[in-house]
């Protein structure tokens, strides 16, 4: 069995449509786009999973490069899934290192609210 990467595929095809493209040349164990999780639309990419090697072997020579709804497929074997840290990155870490807002009464000077009318 191997997995197969394939890229510059439209954004409107289906995990069907990946099945396939990908059934003359042996079966298709799973065949997956992957999805944008927050809008829900295609990224353009997904993986093929084939039963027999060098029916996997031969699509790739076959169809890497080949044209499919007016643009041009990249189909490779797959590479092992990168380790990401976990979490989101980004956003609120907490903490408050006083920096702009509110007032600090420590260090003197009035509260302009005093002075309006």
């Amino acid at each position: 069995m191997k997995k197969l990467f394939v890229g510059n595929l439209q954004y409107t095809a289906t995990d069907q449509d990946l099945t396939a493209i990908f059934a003359p040349y042996g079966t298709v164990l799973s065949a997956i786009i992957i999805n944008d999780k927050y809008s829900g639309r295609s990224k353009g990419f997904g993986f093929v999973e084939i039963e027999d090697d060098a029916a996997a072997d031969k699509a790739i020579a076959e169809l890497n490069g080949s044209q499919n709804g007016g643009r041009s497929l990249v189909v490779s074997v797959a590479r092992p899934r990168e380790e990401r840290p976990m979490g989101g990155g980004g956003g609120y870490q907490g903490g408050d290192d006083n920096r702009g807002g509110g007032r600090d009464f420590s260090r003197g000077g009035s509260d302009r609210r005093d002075n309006r009318r």
